[in-house]
């Protein structure tokens, strides 16, 4: 049974403000250990560990431009076999 844990937050900030969140989380990644929380959706934290799969994206269309930065790794990484299958 898969279970889900989600923190959300969206606010209208300024470039300085986005600068000191995407710092804390390139401290937190650095750190392997990013913890976020707010007074409306609890608390979450999360432990980065061994190869991260990193994807960012850019838009444009007329006057709205945004990009996203997408982050994910697995927490136990599944064995993968280092022997060839048996064919007869």
């Amino acid at each position: 049974m898969k279970s889900k844990t989600e923190f959300k937050h969206e606010a209208l900030l300024d470039a300085s403000d986005i600068q000191d969140v995407l710092k804390a989380i390139s401290k937190g990644v650095g750190k392997g250990k990013l913890e976020f929380s707010d007074d409306k959706d609890g608390e979450l934290t999360l432990e980065p560990q061994g190869l991260l799969r990193l994807k960012v994206t850019a838009s444009e269309e007329d006057d709205r431009q945004q990009f996203e930065i997408k982050v994910r790794w697995e927490k136990s990484p599944k064995a993968i076999s280092k022997t060839p299958p048996k064919i007869a």
